[in-house]
This record gives structure tokens, sequence and C-alpha cells, in this order.
């Protein structure tokens, strides 16, 4: 079980800001029958947990002063616009009991043949796919091989995706994940939008031009 320590802080506010020059992220603890709590984690140590768990992985809180441990998952993060440093933490502690939606990326594996050897693309159709799930079964990711992409025809669906009997899956089992694709049959879906834009736009010109022309036949109606 991956943990981390973490301090309760009196610093609120702008006065954060103090915390974060000292290597320490602001964060909060919450959830269903649980006292909502001001927290701060060092840095260092919440780059190394966040890397191993994400955010659908359980990992065990331990408040400084208090002798019970949470269970908790890092619900929501805030970043810096400019720096891309985690500015805010939210730890959210469910019932374990009761099974809850989370969304666990996708890690695509191997190696196709359609785009080695036939020069096609790998197309993935999403990076991420909602589960359901008691808490504790939560995966940490869900691989993906495209060595099963053989051809152009071939296609990777959510149906065929391997995961434990207590994992659902949240999304239409025929929708496809991943499939390789044509150099040529890419460069045509990408012209066609592009062309069918330019139709639109020329019809609603000759539209205008009509309109325009009836209304210079039509009398004015002033003497």
């Amino acid at each position: 079980m991956l943990t981390i320590d973490a301090k309760i802080r009196e610093l609120k506010g702008r006065k954060t800001e103090e915390l974060r020059r000292e290597g320490m992220i602001p964060a909060v603890l919450y959830g269903p029958g649980v006292e909502n709590k001001d927290l701060a984690v060092a840095r260092k140590e919440f780059a190394g947990l966040f890397r191993q768990a994400g955010k659908s992985t359980l990992v065990g809180l331990r408040i400084e002063g208090e002798t019970k441990n949470f269970m908790v998952l890092v619900n929501d993060l805030s970043l810096d616009p400019v720096s891309g440093n985690v500015t805010h933490i939210d730890f959210y502690q469910p019932n374990l009991k009761k099974e809850i939606e989370a969304d666990v990326p996708l890690v695509f594996v191997g190696e196709s043949s359609a785009v080695k050897d036939l020069g096609g693309t790998l197309i993935k159709n999403f990076d991420e796919i909602t589960v359901k799930a008691l808490p504790a079964d939560l995966p940490r990711e869900i691989k993906v091989d495209i060595s099963v992409l053989k051809t152009f025809d071939d296609a990777i669906a959510v149906k065929d995706l391997t995961v434990a009997g207590k994992v659902e899956l949240l999304k239409n089992p025929e929708e496809i994940v991943a499939l390789a694709a044509a150099a040529q049959k890419i460069e045509e879906e990408l012209e066609k939008p592009i062309e069918e834009d330019v139709d639109s736009v020329a019809k609603v010109v000759k539209e205008k031009k009509e309109e325009v022309s009836e209304e210079e036949a039509a009398p004015s109606g002033k003497k």
C-alpha cells in the first residue's frame, strides 16, 4: 500500500504561498463520514506517490498527530498555468464498501505490424476510460496491446480491453479504442470537412446574392 505523510495546516488563502516556497503543497481531505481537514504535504514525496498511484489507486494518508490512517484517492489537482507545478491537492476518502466511478488511463503497449510494416498511423480515439468498481479494485491503468493491429482492417474495441471481473467499463463495448489507418485515408478524412465547409460557404454566399438581387428589384415604397 502506497502511503504519504501530511500535516495539519493553519495557513489558508493567500498565505498558503508561504507553504509552497517551503516545498509543501496545500491540500484538503474530505469524503463521506470524514471531517474536512486542511493539510500540507511535501512536494517531492507527493510527486513520487502520484507517479505510481495516479488518480485511481487508493493510498494511505497519515496525518501527523493522529492515530487513524485514511484511505484516499487523489481526486483533483490544481496546477500553476505557467510552471505546471501542483499548487493544491484534493484527497478524497470514499466509502470503501460502495462502488464508485473513476477515469483510468489507457497505456498502449506492443508494436503494430500495420504501423511498422505497412506505413500506417496509429489512431487513438481516447486515452482514458471511465470504470466502476469498489475503491480497492480500481485499476491503476489499463493496457491496450496494439500488436493485434496487423492490417488496416483490424481494430481494438472497448469489449477487447482486459480488466478484472470486478471492474465495469462504462463505455459502449463496440466503440473503437484504437486502429491503424493508411496515410491516404487519413488525408482524405482531413480534406473532407474542409471541402464541405467550402461548399457551405459558397451556398450561403449564393443565397445572400439572391436576396440582395430580390431587394433591389422590389419597389422601395418611397415617393
